[in-house]
């Protein structure tokens, strides 16, 4: 049996990859959340649950001693929890910021410290780290939640590089636009960071609706499960890639970003968000 540690199961991406990933024999799934309680009807996929709050450390220690108690090892760890502060870079108070890190960065990093032993010493193991597209360019208004994947991607990239000796696999889920209730708490922290009398106020009025119009638009925005799919294929893929960006429109971006550079891509954006 191949145990998986997922973080950040209660809704969207990582509920819809506990229902894929529970389905298949060969794995235990482990589905965490802060609080179990709202991950309890996790139990009939045949998942099991646990206490985790990865910006705790009590917590994110007890949980993988849980499962190593029970296996020796997590032998995948899939870093899903994460969430979207927005607002302008001056504006959003500094303490938001820092949870931002705590939960997309720190904790991630922690985790992967965490399970790394156990990995090295079975001489196998894999870490999933959920980034986004946001982790390749950057759009006004959300250049805090864009730095916080930009160093996950970073992170992703060395700690590939150090742990392939030992016979850890990294891998690194870029989604797009994904109908989650993410959407929903990125309008509500760019709201509450700005302020409404300010000169920022018509930036972000543009931002906030282009954002709604973007995840309401069925071309763009793909719902959890398509996400869950890819994870999937980086948990078990033989040779995993390093990268899989998901939703052909997310592609789009990332490579016109790419191909167009900042300049040119900074005009795009000011003529969406004027």
């Amino acid at each position: 049996m191949t145990t998986v540690l997922i973080t950040g199961t209660s809704s969207g991406i990582g509920r819809a990859t506990v229902r894929r990933l529970a389905r298949r024999p060969e794995l235990t799934v482990y589905a965490t959340a802060r609080k179990v309680e709202a991950i309890a009807d996790l139990a009939d996929t045949g998942a099991r649950l646990l206490p985790l709050d990865v910006t705790d450390e009590a917590s994110m220690r007890a949980a993988v001693a849980a499962v190593e108690a029970e296996h020796g090892q997590v032998d995948v760890l899939v870093n899903n929890a994460g969430y979207g502060e927005y607002g302008p870079i001056e504006e959003t108070p500094m303490d938001r910021v820092r949870a931002q890190f705590e939960t997309n960065v720190f904790g991630l990093s922690r985790l992967s410290q965490l399970v790394l032993p156990g990995m090295r010493r079975a001489g196998r193991g894999r870490i999933v780290n959920v980034s986004s597209m946001g982790g390749r360019l950057v759009f006004p208004g959300g250049g805090y939640y864009h730095a916080s994947k930009y160093a996950v991607e970073a992170i992703s990239d060395a700690l590939r590089q150090e742990v392939r000796p030992f016979g850890v696999d990294v891998a690194i889920v870029e989604p797009g636009l994904i109908r989650t209730g993410f959407g929903a708490v990125a309008a509500s922290s760019l709201g509450a960071s700005a302020d409404p009398a300010g000169p920022y106020r018509e930036m972000v009025t543009a931002v906030d609706s282009a954002m709604a119009k973007s995840y309401e638009n069925r071309l763009l925005a793909a719902s959890p499960e398509t996400v869950a799919r890819v994870i999937e294929r980086a948990v078990t893929a033989r040779r995993p890639r390093t990268r899989y960006l998901v939703t052909a429109a997310a592609r789009a971006m990332v490579h016109t970003r790419r191909l167009l550079g900042a300049r040119a891509f900074d005009a795009v954006n000011r003529l969406q968000f004027r």
